[in-house]
Order: structure tokens, then sequence, then C-alpha cells
């Protein structure tokens, strides 16, 4: 912690000269004591400012946000579930769910609004904090009007000349009339639309999230002509980056959403001496906005801007047919895909800005995150403007210096991608960060160096040395950690299952592990991050097990039969894991678990000493040998079903029949277990309820607890009932 030099010798500070000069004479013991007494004041005195604060619901802490709340009236929603344990740090962050500070801020003024379209949309935002579209369904409806009052703001009926509205049909911006559906929009059986009274909010779940100046993926084996703006070469959507609304009664449109880029939306028609051209969007395509593309030297030499938007055609890339003219380039936002004449290649590289979507902060990525590093440190920053422009360079500077500085921390200053060979050794009691400065993230691709051995990213150290990765992402080779280091922290970081993706993100090396551990480590920590398997290599009769602490990350073995954490060769590792609020795609073979909560296991567990540990609030799945367990699934609804009168009745193969069928419902169903792919990991509407209210505080189980999507979704509906126009029935409508 910083200490304020000035707040602590204020009072010294306030003696006479003469004082302070006999003070100094004999050692300073007053300035000492008046500096432990001045600790004291700055305490008094900032609780007093704190005190002021608190009457304000802008500067209050948020212990104080339900008093305020309760002054004006605001309600708790008790649908959504209790409150957490304030002193907890999961406590903390439920609360700021179940009493949002905007709701509470906005509260008078959304009773005056009350009844109004544009009011759901804020209050989405307020309560949830999802960006949404309200849609009066009625103005859908194909209905006869009369010629003397017409409205031509209506559903029209479906037009085939015209692709747009058909291409934007069933979604929250269809422009096309339907017949009417007397189903209601907020049935808990089969959701209706089209009706009179209905009011649909689509509401967006999804982040945009930035790449900033990073090289574009050149699809060789496809042709040099051919680029995906992935990094790592897969197909992915591209997202708008949304512009923020002006007025309060607005009504949200594609361009204030989070929405995926559509190829006709990306179309721009501009006449030009008579004749009609496309070009992309200028609501899309630029410097600031949500994807651009750089290539220096490109269509001219003096070119380093971006390429103009007049240049650049929307077009569907999906088997690579398309040639764009010279001087121009294609782009599918659908797929991320950039096509270059084939006889106009570019021959400095390609750079592109862009957006992509996913569910939250967890992996390498161009967000805010908070950085931890030693005190003191010596700190080394690479990229491309920085003193050093490599990794390696900076390594080999900081081995250079004398003495050696106990701490090293390199950190990454841009989103660029590093082709280096990385050998590190530690010293005694020496400690190296790698890490990307905060809303940057860098890649660190791995290639094939030597033919005679493997290559990885190598860490060997010392007894009493750590290594800590930080905000990377990292590809093409394994991470390879071995000697006495005392702790090995990958946080914030993407370790790529499988190596790397194909187009269809599917793992180029689904057998290969991501982590490999060996001898001598004694502590694994992985916060926030995605990695692949994890292999273990330890000593089971020398050395004490490997300790694995995993929290809100994702370890995905690319295939449910597929090792997640294990040891080659051997039937189990050597270790013992704690998980917390994660989510594992394969088997886990170890020697004990000391506490997984709130973590789903799509794999079998298969651990040795059953009698250590315990799981709490988890999926396991079914046939796995595990510690003693409380309320985990399927375990409750199997004591649930064995509980029913006629029970006892039913024969043999009846009891498994019935058995079997309530461990497929509940077993977690994910709209993506592809990493890469937008939704990757992201629990399925359709999943059973024991899952999606099944953690210890009634949010979801796995990587996305922290979201408390259920307890937004409960809040939220309760508020839309509360405020919606008199006769109408809203209904929340995920459109991501």
């Amino acid at each position: 912690m910083e200490i304020d030099i000035d707040r602590q010798n204020r009072l010294n500070d306030l003696l006479a000269f003469v004082y302070r000069q006999r003070d100094i004479e004999h050692g300073e013991p007053l300035k000492a004591l008046l500096a432990v007494i001045a600790e004291q004041v700055n305490l008094v005195e900032d609780d007093i400012s704190q005190l002021y604060d608190n009457w304000f619901i802008e500067t209050c802490q948020d212990w104080v946000v339900p008093y305020i709340g309760e002054l004006i009236g605001y309600q708790p929603v008790h649908e959504a579930g209790q409150p957490g344990d304030p002193t907890t740090s999961q406590g903390e962050m439920l609360n700021k769910i179940l009493t949002p500070r905007r709701e509470v801020a906005n509260t008078i003024r959304n009773r005056r609004r009350k009844g109004t379209l544009a009011l759901l949309e804020l209050l989405a935002y307020d309560v949830a904090g999802w960006p949404a579209r309200a849609v009066e369904f009625f103005r859908a409806l194909g209905v006869t009007q009369s010629l003397n009052h017409l409205h031509l703001q209506r559903g029209r009926t479906t037009d085939l000349r015209r692709g747009g509205g058909i291409n934007r049909l069933g979604g929250p911006f269809n422009p096309l009339a339907h017949t009417v559906d007397v189903r209601t929009v907020n049935s808990h059986r089969t959701q209706g639309r089209y009706s009179i009274p209905q009011v649909g909010l689509f509401a967006w779940r999804l982040k945009p999230y930035s790449v900033t100046r990073t090289p574009a993926y050149c699809i060789e084996d496809v042709g040099p002509h051919c680029y995906s703006f992935s990094v790592l070469g897969n197909n992915t959507p591209l997202f708008n980056k949304p512009v923020r609304e002006t007025e309060p009664t607005h009504i949200a449109e594609e361009a204030n959403l989070p929405v995926k880029i559509r190829r006709r939306a990306f179309e721009d028609r501009v006449r030009e001496n008579g004749h009609l051209r496309v070009q992309a969007s200028g609501a899309y395509y630029g410097e600031h906005k949500s994807l651009a593309i750089w290539a220096p030297g490109w269509p001219h030499k003096e070119n380093i801007q971006p390429i103009p938007a007049r240049l650049v055609i929307p077009a569907d890339l999906s088997d690579w047919r398309y040639r764009p003219a010279r001087d121009h380039i294609a782009v599918d936002p659908v797929l991320g895909r950039i096509a270059f004449p084939p006889s106009q290649l570019p021959k400095h590289g390609v750079r592109v800005v862009y957006h992509y979507g996913f569910s939250d902060d967890i992996g390498g990525g161009e967000y805010t995150r908070r950085l931890f590093q030693p005190n003191p440190h010596a700190l080394f920053q690479v990229g491309e403007h920085e003193r050093y422009r490599t990794i390696k360079e900076a390594l080999d500077h900081w081995r250079s210096l004398h003495p050696r500085p106990t701490n090293a921390v390199i950190e990454i200053t841009d989103s660029g991608v590093y082709r280096e060979q990385l050998n590190i050794k530690l010293r005694t009691n020496h400690s190296l960060q790698i890490r990307a400065a905060s809303g940057r993230r860098p890649v660190l691709r791995l290639l094939d160096w030597e033919t005679d051995r493997p290559d990885a990213l190598s860490v060997i150290g010392q007894s009493g040395s750590r290594f800590v990765i930080d905000g990377l992402l990292i590809t093409g080779r394994a991470v390879h950690v071995a000697g006495e280091l005392d702790e090995v922290t990958i946080r914030h970081s993407t370790l790529v299952p499988g190596w790397g993706l194909s187009h269809s993100c599917e793992p180029r090396r689904p057998a290969e592990p991501s982590l490999e551990i060996y001898k001598g480590v004694g502590r694994v920590t992985i916060e926030h991050s995605i990695l692949g398997s994890i292999q273990v290599n330890q000593d089971e009769v020398r050395g004490d097990p490997l300790v694995i602490k995993i929290g809100d990350s994702i370890i995905d073995a690319v295939g449910a039969q597929r090792e997640a954490i294990g040891a080659p060769g051997w039937p189990r590792a050597h270790a013992v894991l704690t998980l917390l609020r994660s989510t594992i795609f394969g088997q886990i073979q170890t020697n004990a678990i000391e506490l997984a909560e709130n973590c789903i296991f799509m794999g079998l567990v298969k651990v040795r000493r059953r009698q250590y540990g315990c799981m709490r609030f988890c999926y396991v799945t079914p046939n796995s040998r595990t510690p003693r367990r409380y309320h985990c699934q399927p375990d409750l609804v199997e004591a649930a079903l064995k509980a029913q009168p006629d029970w006892a009745q039913l024969g043999d193969q009846e009891k498994e029949s019935a058995l079997e069928n309530e461990r497929l419902r509940v077993r977690p169903q994910f709209n993506s277990e592809r990493y890469g792919t937008p939704t990757y990991c992201q629990i399925a509407d359709c999943c059973a309820d024991e899952i999606k209210r099944g953690a210890d505080d009634e949010s979801e189980i796995g990587v996305f607890h922290n979201l408390f999507q259920p307890q937004r979704e409960a809040n939220l509906r309760v508020r839309l009932d509360e405020y919606v126009q008199a006769g109408m029935q809203v209904g929340i409508i995920y459109a991501s």
C-alpha cells in the first residue's frame, strides 16, 4: 500500500521551525510520534468525508444503496433471491445485482415516465445491465387498414424483391407483417409474440470486445490473398460498436446495440456519375468505428491510412470464390474474412481493428483489469513504440543487469503478435511477470523452431521463484513449467485449447496439452482464464502433491473422453485441486479434490482419496468417483425421484429408465462448446433450472456464475410488470 508522505507529516509541518530543528538534532523522535498521531487523524478525517459522500447515490458506498432506496420507496425484488454476505467479495457482487445503483438513482424519474416504451429499454440497462430494444408486436400484425387512416410504419407483407426485410425476419428489427399469435409473450411453455397486447424486450447479453491494430491471419492453404480478422484463423462474426443514444425517448436501432453485423447492413449504396456503387457502410467501417483495415503501401505506396470505405466491398466469402476488382478488397462481416485481389497482394502486412462478442471478462482480451506486481520491482515495457521491441530483448536486458533485480515485470503495451521462443530460467527467490497492459491483448505465437525437440514456452525456476502470466493469448504450443518454482500464476489469459483453431473453430491439435507441469513446482493458480488440458508430472514417492487452484476459468480438453487434468502414462495426477466457479470439459484424474464449488464437470471425475475434501453445488458426470458431495446434480434429482411414493412399485428397468431421463434432463446444455465462438460456454435457455439456479446463491453454476444472470432476469421481470403500460404484457427475449 502506498503511503502519502505529505499527510503523514502534516502535524509535524505545523510545528515552529525551531522545534523541528531541535527534533532533527535528537534523531526526530517527535516527528515519529506525530506521524503516528497523524495516521489516526487521517482515518477520522477520511471517515467524516465518507459520511458526507454517503448522502448521495452517486458517491455512496455499496452498502448504503439499499438504505437510500428505502427513503424513496424502492422495493427490492424477493424473487431474485436473498442478499449475500456484504463482508465477502461474492456477497458484495450479488448485492450490486439485487439492488442496482443505477435503478435506485433513476427510480423517481422512471415513475414519471411509467408506461412509455423507451422506459423498458432503460430499465433493462439499469436493472440487468443489458442493452435492449422494446418492440410493440401489434405494429407487426397484418391487418386491413382503412384508406382514410393509413399507418405507413406498420408491418407490410413480404416482398421477395426486398432482401433487407427478409434478412431481418423474426428478429427485433423485423419490418414484415405477421398473422396473429394467441400465445402470451411471457409464457413458461412456448413464447408467443405477434398479438395486440404483447410487447417484447429483446436483450443482448453478449458484450462487444475490441481488438486494436492487430495483424490479420493469412490463410495460406486457401490463397495468399485470403485473410481472417481473427489472429487464430477461425471464422469470427464481427460485432457492432454501439453508439450511445442521445434522446431518452429514442428506441434503440442496430447502431445502438452490440449486434452481429449483417452483410446487408454493412452495405452502403452510393450513386456516382449516374451509376449505383456498393461500398462499406460508414456507420460500421472507419478508424474509430466497429472495424477498420490497414494495409501499408496498398493500393498505393504512399498510403498509410486505413483503406477507405469506398474501396471496401461487402461480400459473401463463404467459399472464397468472390474476387474483388483491382484496388478494392472484399469483407465478409458474418465470417470475419477479407479478400484482396489475387494479382494485387499487400506486401507490408495487414492490420485490423474489429469487435468480437463474448459473455464476460475471461481469458486474454482488451478489457480493464487490475494489475498486481511485487514491490519493489523493475518494469520493462515491450511494444512497437517502446524501448524493447520483443519480449526476448527485455529478458536479455534483465539478465544482464548487475545486480539482477529480484522482481521483474515485462509489460506488453500493444495488441500485437509476438513470434518468439522463450526459455526462462529463474534464480532463487526471483520472480518474473509477463503481462499485458490493462486494455491490451497481445498474442504470443509459439512456432515450431526446433526439429529435434518439442517447442514450448519453457520456464525453469529454482527454490522460492515465482512466475506469472497475465493478460496474454498463447497459441501454437504449450507452456512448459519445471524446477522448484514456488508458485505459477496464470491470470486473465488464454492458452488456446488444441494449440490452434481451424476455420470452423475445430482444434488443430486436440490431443495436446496447454500446460505441462513437471516435478518440483509447489503451487499453480489459474484465475479468469481459458486453458486446454493440464498435464502434471509429479513424483508421487519423493514429492508432495502439486496444489492447483482454479477459479472463474474454463479447462477445455476439447472432448469429454480426453483428460482435462491428468498425468501422462499414470492413472492419475499427483495433485490436490481446488475448483471454484469453473467449467471443465474432459476427465479429471487426480489424487484429491480439496474443494469444488459451483462448478460444472462435463467428464468423469476420478479421485483417489475420496475421504478427503468435498464437492458442493456442482454438476458431476454420473459414475464419477469423488469425495463426499453436497447439493450436487444429478444427485438431488435422483434423490427426489426415489422419494416419490410409487417408486417402490416400479420394476428395475423402469427405475433405471426414469433415473436416466432425469440425468439427461439436468445435464448442462451450452449454446456452444467450441472455443472461438461468441457463445462459448454460455448456458442455453433450454437448460434445466437446476443448473441455471443451482449455485449456493441461486445463480448459475459454472464459469459465468458471477454474472448472476438468473437474478438479473428475475429482477428485470418484476420491474417490467411494474412499469409496463396498463393492459399490455411484456416478455424478455434473448437476442444473444
